[in-house]
């Protein structure tokens, strides 16, 4: 059976109704999806999001705007490129129905627990850099992309503008806002959208569809039985990348790094010299950064001194220079760093020179000499929020 061989007017036309009924209630979804992502969610700048919970059970979700909800923000803060779907929604449900919130969970590539200070009323959604996927990085050239923006966003921010504002004016019924997407055929055979013989044909064609695709899944899963994954192959060779100043870069579709080069007569000093020949590997922060950050914030500054007043030979006065720039520019960003949950550091770009020393963070502004400051990072999704006005294109 195929849809070319059911096509009598009748069926047809109570087809077409169902799919409008089913366009109505994704209409109703997305509009209330988008008001609960404008009052219940806030996007941190360091790249996470903060879900207030007392918010959301004020205002009485329903399972089915809840599941787009979650799934929106979960996607936005992974960028993975599909959103999370079955039993992965109803962990996520399950959870941010949970108030106050005492437990973590991981899922879809996000990292969600109780957002500290806020006795559980508030949970985090922060980006689980401890999964198997691939560290990635895409490199572009600075004037191709206007520095900061890796991609022209006023086309894609027209067209979100045009979507909220039709789903502000929209108004129809959406018979299917009650149920689930599983019981949509049944549902419009009881308000009587589908006669019951074009409901029988319908459960008949998925049935053959369904069974159709098990069979190819299982004959493909079988020929590649014993034959290793090339995404685990990528995965073990994908894990720094190197950035060149005037490069941009951008960092697990999230982050866009940008080093601007230096200018002439700025001066020179080790770090900078070592960066114009090699670069710098970009990986993701991890705990021995805040350490060494703090390890170095609390070296006496005493005996290196400020650059003009210290007592060392030519030689050594860059060295010396960018020493105590260092331990400076430590101390600030561990103050920038205390107000940054734990959970959502480890997703930050961080970059080390060949051997690992952290030459820069630029989330939090460290930088081990003045030059390394030209690195600025700016935490800017490929998918937006909202889900996946891009996963089309």
């Amino acid at each position: 059976m195929s849809l070319s061989n059911l096509s009598s007017s009748i069926f047809k036309t109570e087809l077409e109704a169902t799919i409008s009924a089913c366009r109505g209630t994704r209409l109703l979804v997305d509009k209330f999806c988008n008001l609960l992502l404008k009052q219940a969610v806030t996007i941190m700048p360091h790249g996470y999001a903060v879900i207030d919970l007392e918010t959301l059970r004020a205002m009485e979700v329903k399972d089915i705007y809840l599941a787009k909800f979650v799934t929106s923000v979960v996607q936005f803060i992974s960028q993975k490129h599909r959103p999370v779907r079955g039993k992965a929604v109803k962990l996520l449900q399950s959870y941010i129905r949970t108030l106050p919130s005492k437990t973590s969970l991981t899922v879809g590539g996000c990292y969600l627990c109780p957002a500290p200070g806020s006795k559980g009323t508030k949970v985090l959604v922060c980006c689980s850099v401890n999964l198997s996927f691939p560290v990635t990085m895409k490199l572009f050239h600075p004037f191709s992309y206007g520095g900061h923006n890796c991609f022209p966003t006023s086309d894609l921010e027209q067209i979100v503008k045009e979507s909220e504002a039709y789903l502000d004016r929209f108004t129809s019924d959406a018979p299917f806002s009650d149920i689930a997407t599983e019981s949509v055929l049944i549902e419009a055979k009881k308000l009587g959208i589908l006669s019951h013989s074009t409901y029988e044909s319908i459960v008949t064609l998925q049935q053959e569809e369904s069974d159709d695709f098990k069979s190819k899944a299982v004959s493909k899963f079988a020929s590649k039985d014993g034959i290793p994954s090339s995404n685990d192959a990528a995965a073990a060779a994908l894990n720094n990348f190197v950035i060149m100043p005037g490069q941009v870069g951008y960092f697990m579709d999230r982050f866009v790094v940008d080093w601007k080069t230096r200018c002439d007569g700025e001066g020179d000093c080790f770090f900078s010299s070592s960066c114009d020949e090699r670069g710098a590997e970009v990986r993701h922060m991890v705990d021995a950064d805040w350490l060494y950050l703090s390890d170095l914030s609390k070296k006496n500054k005493a005996n290196v001194g400020p650059p003009e007043e210290n007592n060392h030979q030519d030689d050594d006065k860059c060295s010396s220079s960018s020493n105590y720039y260092g331990i400076l520019s430590a101390s600030r960003a561990i103050e920038c760093l205390k107000c940054i949950p734990v959970a959502a550091r480890r997703s930050m770009p961080v970059l080390v020179n060949a051997q690992g020393l952290v030459l820069s963070i630029p989330s939090i502004g460290f930088a081990q000499c003045p030059h390394l400051m030209k690195v600025s990072v700016v935490f800017s999704p490929r998918i937006p929020l909202g889900g996946g006005h891009t996963s089309f294109l």
